[in-house]
């Protein structure tokens, strides 16, 4: 028999040590050691490996061939990947439970199937027979699309095998093992394996493969880092299960561009591509009211504009409440502080609610005038005129910092007909007369400032 040997390894970054020390001495993290079995291995450890060695060649003799895209038939989708998805990638998409993940990706198998592809959809979390309820609600059955309910790797790798399939979807891989290795399902050793293994069927086989990542309760993908770094793509499912909107981030993207998003809603036939964001997050919105506030967000090449609401209430509690809904929390608390500081207002006495209307989060700077004057506008009384975007960084001294991509926001503002736009005084030089014709622009330098010319 194989001996085996208690080793510990870390949730985080996957650094194996002999004993455990309270922190991992890899990434010097707390609490993140986990214990696991390791097996001496008596044949070679992955099974997918090709036995041919690599060979040097001068980085001018590489071909620069381009990689071969197949469409997904979703636009939003395609320009996420970089104008499709490149053949023998390894994608991994990860979200919290019920934001949409298996029907994303059925929805893509069916339209790759469509094309003439053959997709193998690995349901270990879900029998077939629960899986093909599931597509028949979405009205996907074509013949190209095969199902199998298994957890075992070698198994799956046996199927791989048989059917050659140009695409694999497997959901999850948290939940598929490696029967040699003593650890459980899910454990670091065993997602760290299978991951490795499923690269090597990507690369060496072809098989373009999509992983689908549980998360943990913080939000991060579960797991070890290295399933990170091992993927080509990372794509980041976001969204309120009380909301229909959902936003598909790229963090990492070996083929294409990063920081990219891709905006769906959840109808009862699946998920729908929404073309014009701008639009399907302000059809709701209600004019002329207080503690209401435009700004135009900014993804990647993207820019859409948001509604960010504030309520300020008198509290009858020694302690007042800071709540903040989509925005980072701590961000708040320091933008209050400015307020305070800076042009006086006293929000010690009252409750400050803060939230963005559609159920995204969104963590850029350049959306903190939007937010202070949202909170300003509220605490007066005094609406913000229904014309009128705000957009520019706030510094702790009260100034108004400039923001990047000024133009982009600026267009997008044109498009949904805005006619007024407060912006850093900074970003008014080298603007082209084209805009400034179309949209009047009010540069300010401090937060004072900005509110005194809004709320007059």
């Amino acid at each position: 028999m194989s001996k085996t040997k208690v080793m510990w390894s870390c949730r985080d970054c996957g650094h194996m040590q002999p004993k455990w020390t309270g922190s991992c001495s890899g990434c010097q993290q707390w609490n993140t050691l986990v214990e696991e079995l390791s097996l001496e291995e008596k044949k070679p450890r992955f099974e997918s490996k090709k036995g041919v060695g690599a060979k040097a060649v001068r980085i001018k003799d590489v071909s620069q061939a381009e990689f071969k895209r197949i469409s997904t038939k979703m636009g939003e989708l395609d320009r996420l990947f970089g104008n499709g998805v490149v053949e023998g990638s390894l994608v991994l998409i990860a979200g919290e439970p019920g934001v949409g993940k298996s029907t994303l990706l059925l929805q893509i198998a069916n339209a790759l199937a469509i094309q003439g592809l053959n997709v193998l959809y690995v349901c270990g979390e879900e029998s077939a027979q629960q899986t093909s309820l599931r597509a028949r609600r979405l009205g996907i059955d074509h013949q190209n699309i095969y199902l199998l309910n298994e957890t075992n790797f070698s198994a799956i790798k046996m199927q791989l095998d048989q059917l050659n399939p140009d695409f694999a979807i497997v959901d999850s891989v948290q939940i598929i093992y490696k029967p040699e290795l003593p650890s459980s399902p899910g454990s670091v050793v065993q997602v760290r394996e299978v991951a490795t293994e499923f690269m090597h069927i990507a690369k060496g086989q072809g098989i373009t493969t999509f992983l689908v990542g549980h998360v943990t309760k913080g939000g991060d993908i579960a797991g070890p880092r290295v399933l990170e770094h091992l993927v080509d793509t990372v794509l980041d499912f976001e969204g309120d299960r009380q909301h229909g909107f959902r936003l598909l981030r790229a963090i990492k993207n070996r083929f294409g561009p990063t920081d990219e998003i891709a905006i769906f809603q959840m109808k009862e036939g699946g998920l729908s591509e929404v073309a014009n964001p701008s639009q399907a997050f302000l059809q709701e919105r209600v004019k002329e009211v207080s503690g209401s506030a435009i700004v135009p967000g900014l993804e990647g090449a993207r820019s859409f504009l948001l509604e960010i609401q504030a309520l300020v209430t008198a509290t009858v509690f020694p302690t007042p409440s800071r709540k903040s809904t989509g925005l980072d929390q701590n961000r708040l608390s320091l933008l209050l502080a400015v307020l305070e500081k800076r042009v006086g207002y006293t929000l010690h006495h009252s409750d400050v609610f803060v939230a963005l209307a559609g159920g995204l989060k969104i963590v850029e700077p350049a959306i903190d005038l939007g937010i202070l004057l949202a909170i300003a506008s509220s605490f007066t009384n005094r609406p913000v005129p229904s014309d009128l975007i705000v957009v520019g960084e706030v510094g702790l001294g009260g100034e108004v910092r400039g923001v990047s991509r000024i133009e982009t926001r600026l267009k997008e503002a044109i498009h949904m007909g805005f006619r007024r736009c407060v912006l850093p005084k900074k970003n008014l030089k080298g603007l082209s007369n084209s805009l400034s014709d179309k949209i009047e622009l009010i540069g300010v330098e401090l937060v004072e400032q900005a509110i005194r010319e809004i709320l007059k």
